[in-house]
């Protein structure tokens, strides 16, 4: 008979579960789906399906062949909502035998080996995407155009932050007039490459956050928190250098919206106070704006994140919250 071990008061109820919230999660990103399949068509659904029935096989398979699990993890949605977010942070012409080779990096390596879910010190997405990164760079930075349905033949074009980098690189600022428009940005409708599937459109990615602000899956801390601070320092930027874009269409490029609403607000991975978060997310935006315009990338958001997944533990014990009934030490 197992013993019910009960911790000490205060004791707070409440309605949360891992399947409540994972699965909310997957709803809030049904609107970039959408957008996805709008603009790329086939591409997104073949790289979408593949990556989520990549990362919830290996999960599957290693709870029952390697854990011997009676009791699979596979439909509490923490799976499903990894491989849906590497295969929005990959091409749409991504080889199917690549966006595998990434689920495992994502649920064998970044998860499971550390004990599954909730024992994970970093994004299994992130862990995933950038593997294939540094592996198949020339792949991994091949991006359709907007528009393009096929797979494999899709037409290829330059993304917004390449022209950012060129110009940077340059020292041309007339190379920014290359940008799409902030509406443009604002809605993915543009002409050249795009990016990776769920970065496209910004709209989207903000009515996702809406929904989770509403059902309070995540709270505003993180995602507010890296947008501003990428805007300011990509403002100051612009107005020391023109050949630095301006920040509407720094924060509207790229996998910064994706990276902040959806990557970085990871329960496992991030802070678990108001005040942590706050610093946490000031760190990514610092990190992406360094990455984006000194780095070897055009883009700074994954690893940003990753960066700083390894800073929470710190974070976490640094920064803690009042222990119930404890009297603030006043100085």
């Amino acid at each position: 008979m197992s013993k019910l071990i009960v911790s000490l008061s205060p004791h707070a109820h409440g309605t949360d579960t891992v399947e409540r919230n994972m699965y909310g999660v997957i709803i809030a990103l049904i609107p970039a789906l959408l957008v996805s399949f709008f603009y790329f068509g086939l591409g997104s659904a073949i790289v979408c399906a593949t990556s989520v029935a990549a990362c919830v096989f290996f999960e599957w398979a290693i709870n029952k062949f390697m854990f011997k699990n009676e009791r699979n993890t596979i439909l509490d949605g923490s799976a499903a909502l990894t491989g849906l977010l590497l295969g929005f942070n990959l091409p749409s012409n991504l080889p199917v035998w690549i966006i595998i080779i990434g689920a495992l990096f994502a649920i064998g390596v970044s998860k499971m080996s550390f004990g599954g879910l909730g024992c994970n010190i970093f994004n299994p997405a992130l862990v995933g995407r950038a593997a294939l990164l540094v592996a198949f760079p020339a792949q991994m930075t091949t991006w359709p155009k907007v528009g393009e349905m096929g797979y494999l033949d899709a037409a290829t074009g330059a993304t917004p932050l390449s022209v950012m980098k060129e110009a940077i690189k340059s020292g041309d600022a007339s190379l920014l007039e290359q940008l799409p428009d902030a509406t443009a940005l604002f809605l993915g409708n543009h002409p050249d490459g795009a990016g990776a599937l769920g970065e496209i459109c910004a709209l989207a990615l903000l009515l996702g956050l809406a929904f989770m602000l509403w059902k309070k899956i995540i709270t505003w801390h993180i995602p507010v928190s890296i947008i501003c601070t990428v805007f300011v320092l990509s403002g100051l930027l612009h107005l020391a250098n023109p050949v630095y874009a301006d920040p509407f269409s720094v924060i509207l490029s790229g996998g910064l919206m994706l990276g902040a609403i959806f990557m970085a607000t990871d329960y496992v991975t991030s802070p678990m106070t108001g005040k942590g978060q706050l610093i946490y997310g000031v760190c990514i935006g610092l990190l992406t704006v360094v990455i984006r315009n000194w780095g070897a990338y055009p883009e700074g958001m994954s690893f940003a994140i990753l960066i700083m997944n390894a800073f929470t533990p710190l974070i976490n014990n640094y920064v803690k919250p009042t222990r119930f009934g404890e009297v603030p030490a006043t100085k």
